[in-house]
């Protein structure tokens, strides 16, 4: 196959669960040799799309292609980390990985790399129900990414890690991206984005904005930061939900707002005399990947094409 081929397509991809739709008329193009981290809050179908891709869901409506054939068609090209759903409660970390050892012909030593890696070497000969939430996915990471494939989908992967764990794994995924490998990493974090090579939004069932990290940051209206007395007054403006940062709140408020798009200085007095806010408490900041996560999936949908 020509490598300048999508490695995966989603076409017009729609799945609903009775009368409950979630994805509707979902495109997305996965080219070879990227890591396309996909974003969305809790519930939003990322993990439906994934399931898609990797075969394990037909869409209600719509096709998936994986090296040029039907997602379905054939499991040895792909490694699917779902969520909450390959460690076996009742087997110890080391029977779950002979498990998948005997499971997965692709199955490679490098188990024993990662396990130690993420610091659950000596933990597995205990029974994955004593583990705590982040060991289940330290083992589960281990055993997903020791099955050597072209294409990984990783579900939530950095869910219940804690934050020194994180670099490590974003270490990982661009080590097998040095590989040639591809990777699709759905994530609701927005500290994952600083592992993409492109970032895609899912909100509201599609789609709502892809493209480089860098452009996507340069495409976010100001962001607007105050003290936390002034969340409400900040909220009644703002293009997106207020969000926490040390002790003050921030939020993406219209570009064009009074007028001022090029004129920061007016834009803050405009702002000041509709909310009320005190000017001084008022300051532009460099847009976040959390303020980017906060416009495109708790904002205005946009869509940026792919």
């Amino acid at each position: 196959m020509d490598v300048t081929e999508p490695v995966a397509t989603a076409d017009g991809v729609s799945k609903s669960f009775g009368d409950d739709g979630v994805l509707e008329a979902v495109d997305l193009t996965v080219e070879a040799g990227e890591l396309l981290v996909l974003m969305g809050p809790n519930g939003v179908g990322k993990s439906v799309l994934l399931s898609c891709l990797a075969g394990s869901q037909r869409p209600s409506a719509g096709d998936v292609e994986v090296f040029g054939e039907p997602a379905t068609a054939r499991a040895d090209t792909t490694s699917f980390l779902l969520q909450d759903a390959l460690a076996l409660e009742k087997l110890t970390g080391r029977e779950n990985v002979n498990f998948y050892r005997r499971l997965h012909p692709q199955f490679t030593d490098a188990w024993r790399d990662h396990v130690a890696r993420l610091g659950i070497a000596d933990d597995l000969d205990r029974p994955v129900a004593d583990y705590s939430g982040g060991m289940v996915r330290k083992l589960e990471l281990a055993i997903a990414a020791s099955i050597d494939v072209p294409l990984y989908l990783f579900d939530e992967p950095t869910a219940a890690l804690d934050l020194a764990t994180i670099p490590t794994v974003h270490e990982l995924f661009r080590e097998k991206r040095a590989a040639g490998k591809t990777l699709v990493v759905a994530s609701h974090r927005p500290m994952n984005a600083d592992v993409a090579d492109r970032l895609a939004f899912l909100a509201g069932g599609r789609i709502v904005a892809t493209g480089a990290p860098e452009e996507l940051l340069a495409s976010v209206p100001p962001v607007l930061e105050t003290r936390a007395a002034n969340a409400s007054a900040l909220a009644a403006v703002a293009d997106s939900e207020p969000f926490a940062v040390a002790g003050n709140v921030r939020a993406v408020v219209p570009r064009e707002y009074g007028g001022a798009a090029d004129d920061p200085e007016r834009l803050l007095a405009n702002l000041a005399a509709e909310t009320g806010i005190d000017r001084a408490d008022l300051s532009i900041v460099e847009p976040t990947y959390t303020a980017l996560f906060n416009y495109y999936t708790n904002g205005v949908p946009t869509t940026n094409g792919q």
